[in-house]
This record gives C-alpha cells, structure tokens and sequence, in this order.
C-alpha cells in the first residue's frame, strides 16, 4: 500500500517519514511519482488548505494522499502570521527574510508576552470520497533573537521555544522533538492509516 506524503519540502518529509516509522505503508513522494503541478492554496483556513491539497493530489495520483497546512499564530501581533506564515511580509520570503520579519514586528514586546503557537492540520485522502482532517497544536513563545543554523524550509524554529527562555526547535534533532504539532495530528491520523493500510484501497 502506498501513501503519497504531498509536499515538496524536504524536511518535513524527513519529519513525516518518522513520524509514519511504524505504519505499514509505502511512503511516496511528488517527485517519485513526477507530479511538478502544485494547487491554488485559495483556502481561508489550514483546514481548507489541506483539504484542497489532498483532493488535488489525489487526483493527480489516484493514491491515498496526506497532505497538511501549518500556520504560527503570535499573540502580540493579533494572530499572525497565521496561514500566511510563508508569505508574511506579503510575497514567498527565503527563511532569512522571515525570521528578520518575524523580530522587527515584534520589537519591543517583552519576552512573557511573546506567546504562540504552531497549528498543523492534516488532511488524508483514502479515496475520493473519504477524506479526513486531523489537527495538533503545539504551545510555546518566539524569542528575543534567533538562534542558528536555520533548519531548511522551516525558518521559525529558530525563534519558537516551547518554554520561556528555553532551547529553540532548531536545537533539537527530529528524534528529540517527540510532543510536535505534527505528530500529535498524526497520533490522531494513526487508526485511519492502519484503516487505509488493511482495506487494500489505493
């Protein structure tokens, strides 16, 4: 049985193929299968986003698909970036340019107020018809400067740390970021997996 992870970034689908370690399907890629066409993210919300994701790649695959969208949610700034975390200062920024976004807007607010949060939806598309949405929620604050090397592709890890004053997530490895918001989506996704996996659908 295979699964296509539907995303181009490389480190998530690193982080997906640990976290998918002991599920018992094929795990598959864009690029394995040569799909280069990406969907109109038009959605207002992750959950809209991911839903359009999956049923695009879908399409394009005829295979069980899990796609996600993933926004940061910083209080001090009303929420942002939320959905736009990759476009936030309003065009596709490179990570240097985000975390430099991310700091200049929150210049001056104290550390204790400098909550957020990071929100991951998950949409897995067992066919057409069944498509299922999964969310985790992972708690933390952006810290005062960032902290380096940049993790590819996820440029807020090196400011988001799940205790004030603590270690940010570029400092930890994979195998140590055990309570993500992704794998506790994908804690929830892991019946309709093994559902995917045992009912031979492809």
């Amino acid at each position: 049985m295979q699964l296509l992870i539907a995303t181009t970034n490389a480190g998530k689908i690193k982080e997906y193929r640990h976290l998918l370690r002991e599920v018992p399907l094929l795990l598959v890629t864009l690029s394995d299968l040569g799909i280069e066409e990406k969907p109109e993210e038009t959605g207002a919300t992750l959950e809209e986003n991911a839903l359009l994701k999956a049923q695009f790649y879908f399409e394009k695959s005829g295979i069980s698909v899990l796609a996600d969208d993933t926004g940061l949610e910083i209080d001090a700034v009303g929420g942002e970036p939320g959905i736009h975390a990759r476009r936030w200062p309003g065009y596709e920024a490179t990570d240097q340019e985000l975390i430099d976004y991310a700091l200049k807007r929150l210049e001056g607010v104290p550390k204790e107020k400098r909550t957020a949060r990071f929100r991951a939806v998950i949409a897995i598309a067992k066919d057409k018809q069944d498509i299922r949405l999964f969310d985790g929620i992972m708690e933390g604050y952006i810290a005062e400067k960032a902290y380096y090397p940049i993790v590819a592709g996820y440029p807020y890890r090196s400011l988001f740390s799940l205790t004030l004053g603590g270690k940010v997530l570029s400092e930890f490895a994979i195998e140590e970021l055990e309570d993500m918001h992704r794998k506790r989506a994908i804690e929830k996704a892991l019946p309709f997996l093994f559902e995917i996996q045992e009912s031979g659908v492809e």
